[in-house]
C-alpha cells in the first residue's frame, strides 16, 4: 500500500493535534480522522492536501459501495480537514463542499422497557437471597445498578477507582469522552449496592472493579450481562452496557426529565446527539395515540 506524501503527512499530523489539543476530540475520534485522511490520501497519490473540487468528486464517486454512515463520516473528517488548511492558511479555497453529503439517517438506539429491566433486576435479587451471598452476584448488582441507575459508558464504569463512589455523597465526578468532565448523579440503591460489592475487596485496592493487576475488562462485562439476561428470559443480544445506558436515558427522559439535564448527566458535547432520545419518547407517545385515543379502533375512509 502507498503512503501519503511528506506534505500530507506533515499537514494530516497538524490537523490531528488541532483535534485533540484545541477541538478536544476523543482517541477514538482521533484515530478514525487519521484513518480516513491516510486512506484518502494514498487514494490521491498524496495528493489531498493540494486536491481540487474534481479530485474530491471523484474521490467520492469511489466510496458508492459504503454504507451511508461510513460516507458521512469520511466526508465529515475531510470537509474538516480543508477547513482546518483554509483558517491556517496552507491553502486558499476550501474544496470541501464538493465531498457527498449522504445525511446518515441515525438509528433509534436499543433500549430496554421497564419490565425488561425488573426482570434483570429480579434475576440478581434472586442471586443475593442466596446465603452467604457470593461476592461476585455482589459485584454484578454493582455493575447494573451503575450501569442503568447512572448511565455510565463501560469504559467510565471499568475504569472507576476504588473510592469513587463515596457512601455519603449522591454523586461522582467522571472525565469522559475528550477529557471531558461531567458529575453523575448516584442513587441511594447504586451506593448500597457498591457499599456491600467493595466490602469483600482487599484494601489498598486500585479499581472499584478489580481483575488480576487491572480492572474488569469490557468483554468481561458483555459476557456477565449476556449470561443476567439469559437467566432473566431476555434474549442475551438485546442487553450489553450501552443498551443500559440508553435505558437510563429513555427512562428519565419518559418521566419527565429536562433534555438539557440529560445530555450533561450522559456527557454528550452536543446536545443534538442526545435529542436522539426524543424520538424514542415520540415513538412511545405516537403508539399511546393508536392504541388508546378514541379514534384509534374507528376504519380509515
Amino acid at each position: 500500500m502507498s503512503q501519503p506524501a511528506a506534505g500530507d503527512r506533515a499537514l494530516i499530523a497538524r490537523f490531528l493535534e488541532m483535534m485533540a489539543a484545541q477541538a478536544g476530540a476523543a482517541r477514538n475520534t482521533v484515530a478514525a480522522y487519521e484513518s480516513d485522511l491516510r486512506l484518502a490520501s494514498e487514494a490521491l497519490e498524496g495528493g489531498l492536501a493540494q486536491a481540487d473540487a474534481a479530485a474530491l468528486a471523484r474521490l467520492g464517486d469511489g466510496w458508492a459501495d459504503l454504507s451511508r454512515s461510513s460516507v458521512a463520516r469520511k466526508s465529515a473528517a475531510l470537509r474538516r480537514f480543508f477547513a482546518f488548511l483554509a483558517e491556517e492558511g496552507f491553502r486558499a479555497d476550501d474544496p470541501g463542499a464538493a465531498l457527498p453529503r449522504p445525511g446518515a439517517a441515525r438509528a433509534l438506539p436499543k433500549s430496554l422497557d421497564r419490565g425488561d429491566v425488573d426482570r434483570l433486576f429480579a434475576a440478581i435479587a434472586a442471586r443475593l437471597d442466596r446465603v452467604p451471598p457470593d461476592p461476585l452476584d455482589l459485584r454484578l448488582a454493582a455493575l447494573v445498578e451503575l450501569l442503568y441507575g447512572s448511565g455510565l459508558r463501560a469504559s467510565e464504569l471499568m475504569t472507576l477507582p476504588f473510592a469513587a463512589v463515596a457512601p455519603d455523597r449522591p454523586y461522582l465526578i467522571l472525565k469522559g469522552k475528550g477529557g471531558r468532565e461531567r458529575l453523575v448523579p448516584i442513587s441511594d440503591r447504586a451506593r448500597a449496592a457498591v457499599t456491600a460489592w467493595r466490602a469483600t475487596l482487599p484494601p489498598r485496592t486500585v479499581w472499584l472493579f478489580p481483575s488480576g493487576a487491572r480492572h474488569l475488562s469490557r468483554i468481561r462485562l458483555y459476557q456477565l450481562l449476556k449470561g443476567l439476561a439469559a437467566e432473566a428470559g431476555i434474549p442475551p443480544d438485546r442487553v450489553s452496557p450501552h443498551v443500559l445506558r440508553h435505558a437510563f436515558a429513555t427512562h428519565l427522559l419518559e418521566g419527565g426529565a429536562d433534555l438539557r439535564a440529560l445530555q450533561l448527566m450522559l456527557g454528550h458535547a452536543d446536545i443534538a446527539t442526545t435529542e436522539i432520545y426524543t424520538h424514542v419518547d415520540s415513538r412511545r407517545l405516537v403508539e399511546l395515540v393508536n392504541s388508546r385515543h378514541p379514534l384509534g379502533d374507528r376504519p380509515v375512509r
